[in-house]
């Protein structure tokens, strides 16, 4: 018995000598001496340990305040990790001087030098304020003497006057080791709390009560404000009366994270926005109770309500009004114009040529329709709204749609928070016109990649409100025409002509429109071998309303084997897709296309003199999943001519984890199929 005691003892004992210290300041030297992450050695660094706790103060004069203090312990591997000694903190400003403050920085890097640890303390010359925007400000700090193998370590606290809790974040770029989280809220608020549903890592948690006493000479009562541009949803003073005792007692509801090992987030091609897949809590303010536990008001309990307390704000429904600032320009714009969707196509272009996009997002107009016009720029809601007012001045049937973009995920329970954005939708007869005038290469039906979201929420007169669809339905295409001839020295000359359509015309007009001639064939040349482009002609730059199109003749240098006497080339020369962009093993996020889109080619090889072709690549037809991807490749044999005709259509862009096998190995066989070449034999 004495025996099995000292061995009891003795492992207590070892595992609380090697027990790792979190606190902060005790970074070991077994920390400093790692050189990989023990169980992802692809990581250029680890967190070592986060600790996030939320929590509500009172103050008898002001009321509730919201603290957040985050601690990170950061683990430095490689040069590549260098970016995690580097720290930005959004800071929300609000109305009458409520803004968020940064309080109580401090950080220390380690290094081992020798046998000894040695600490450089975070300075002033590394903290750096800036404003981002006219709602946000940052603060960042960067590390000092940052090597490879560094540990940092830092931790600050943010005071916020604000109701709403910020998204916390349970996994990031590089893998976790430990992490806790706290979130303790006041009784008398009620929230909505979740974990993000598309993510593949899901943290368990526990919840509990915590008793409190709030002593006081004042009963609290609070009051939430609809915001506008200045004050964040959500947000809200408690304001004082007198009550009848010192001492209340009430409770906080807490929401507990003791999580360890927790896997990187890393990108994946085609994955669209990876924040979309984090592990995160969301928690939305829900309702304000008494502290017996009465609902004495409630913020989000269905979308009509949601869409309506939106809607009644000044800085939304209230700049949905007709004004007369802009009455004289529309007036000369819309002269002579009788078609609905021509006026749209009119305001929209009259509003981008007035007034540009500040890089802001906002469901709320953020300087107001009005000083946006004048001034020449706006948020995304001063700009669309904009749009709306305009159209609804002269008739027609227009409104807005509020979006959650695709960084900021789907809404899946009624919420103000969950929408970020606005555009506007124009109605007439069964048809419908979708408007975003932020984007300079956008056109009515299609809008910026960022608000490709599954469907919006479109708002009416008076607070009635229901979903409507924003996904695109017609596909967008790319065609190409390719003229082939090789010379009595074997090079392929000929020339190339391409029409863009929709969505791939919008971004090919973001890639290029801007640019100079010479920089635009660079581009075409790029990663394209031995290619010299010359007499390019890109038409419909501005023109919005017609098909880009590209032409330019090209030579290429090594796009024939000659062997013996006979002819090697791929037939789409360098337009074949060179390798699989899918070369996981397997898949955690889905494959997002974001459009569906058809990518057609057309060939015409002349063969040269004294040639015959020996083999040409067979016909073929593939086809994912009951057509939701098709390819086709068909070869003729036409007297001196070979024509090929290549075509890939993806119908549903969205391709999920389970079927990315099935879809790798598809798109393996295009690859494969394009690379086939032909043989040509002398006579």
């Amino acid at each position: 018995m004495k025996n099995l005691l000292f061995t009891i003892i003795t492992i207590l004992g070892i595992t609380v000598i090697n027990a790792q210290n979190y606190n902060f300041g005790k970074v070991s030297k077994a920390e400093l001496e790692e050189k990989f992450h023990p169980s992802d050695s692809s990581a250029n660094a680890a967190i070592l340990y986060r600790n996030e706790d939320i929590k509500f103060t009172f103050n008898q004069n002001t009321g509730f305040t919201q603290q957040k203090e985050i601690t990170m312990r950061i683990k430095i591997y490689n040069r590549e990790g260098f970016e995690w000694a580097t720290e930005r903190v959004l800071l929300y400003k609000g109305d009458n001087g409520n803004n968020e403050k940064i309080k109580g920085l401090k950080g220390q890097t380690y290094n081992l030098e020798g046998n000894k640890i040695k600490k450089d303390k975070l300075k002033s010359d590394g903290i750096f304020e800036e404003k981002a925007s006219d709602i946000f400000e940052v603060s960042t700090f960067t590390m000092p003497n940052i090597k490879e193998g560094s540990v940092i370590e830092y931790t600050y606290k943010v005071i916020s006057p604000f109701l709403q809790i910020d998204d916390v974040n349970l996994q990031f770029r590089i893998p976790v080791k430990k992490l806790d989280a706290k979130i303790a809220t006041p009784q008398i608020y009620r929230y909505n709390a979740r974990i993000n549903p598309k993510a593949f890592y899901v943290p368990a948690y526990t919840t509990t009560k915590e008793d409190k006493t709030l002593t006081t000479t004042t009963k609290v009562r609070t009051e939430t404000r609809v915001i506008g541009s200045g004050t964040r949803s959500g947000g809200g003073t408690l304001n004082s009366t007198s009550y009848d005792k010192n001492d209340t007692n009430y409770f906080d509801n807490v929401i507990l994270f003791n999580l360890e090992d927790i896997p990187a987030l890393k990108a994946e091609s085609f994955a669209g926005n990876i924040n979309n897949y984090r592990a995160k809590l969301s928690l939305e303010y829900e309702a304000r109770l008494s502290l017996s536990g009465v609902v004495e008001k409630s913020y989000a309990s269905s979308w009509d309500r949601v869409s309506k307390s939106i809607y009644d704000s000044q800085n939304f429904g209230g700049q949905l009004v007709k004004f007369n600032f802009y009455k004289d320009d529309l007036n000369s714009v819309l002269e002579g114009v009788e078609d609905d969707f021509q006026k749209a196509f009119l305001v929209e272009n009259l509003v981008k040529s007035k007034v540009k996009w500040n890089g802001n997002y906002g469901k709320y107009a953020q300087k107001g329709i009005r000083s946006a016009y004048k001034d020449g720029e706006g948020n995304v809601a001063d700009i669309n709204l904009l749009v709306t007012s305009m159209l609804q001045s002269i008739g027609l049937n227009a409104n807005p749609v509020l979006i959650s973009t695709r960084n900021n995920g789907v809404p899946l329970f009624p919420t103000r928070e969950g929408f970020n954005y606005v555009i506007c939708m124009v109605q007439s007869g069964n048809s419908y016109l979708l408007i975003d005038a932020t984007e300079p290469y956008s056109a009515g039906n299609v809008l910026p990649e960022r608000v490709l979201n599954w469907q919006g929420r479109l708002l009416l007169d008076g607070g009635t409100s229901r979903w409507v669809n924003i996904k695109p339905n017609e596909k967008s295409s790319e065609s190409t025409m390719l003229n082939v001839k090789l010379d009595e020295d074997f090079m392929a000359t000929g020339k190339v002509r391409k029409n863009f359509t929709s969505y791939l015309a919008m971004n090919y007009r973001k890639r290029y429109t801007n640019l100079s001639t010479d920089d635009h064939i660079k581009s075409l040349e790029s990663d394209k071998g031995a290619l010299e482009i010359s007499e390019l002609s890109y038409e419909n730059d501005k023109d919005l309303s017609q098909p880009v199109k590209v032409t330019y003749d090209y030579e290429l240098s090594d796009g024939v084997d000659e062997v013996g006497d006979k002819l090697y080339f791929s037939p789409l020369l360098f337009l074949a897709m060179k390798e699989n962009p899918f070369k996981l093993e397997e898949r955690l996020y889905p494959i997002d296309f974001v459009i569906p889109y058809e990518d057609k080619y057309m060939v015409n090889i002349m063969l040269p003199d004294g040639y015959v072709a020996e083999s040409l690549p067979q016909s073929e037809a593939m086809s994912f999943k009951e057509g939701q991807a098709k390819f086709d490749y068909v070869v003729k044999e036409n007297g001196k001519y070979l024509q090929l005709m290549v075509r890939l259509e993806i119908s549903n862009p969205l391709i999920q984890p389970v079927d990315y096998e099935d879809f790798k190995a598809f798109f393996s066989k295009i690859v494969e199929k394009q690379g086939e070449q032909i043989v040509l034999t002398k006579t």
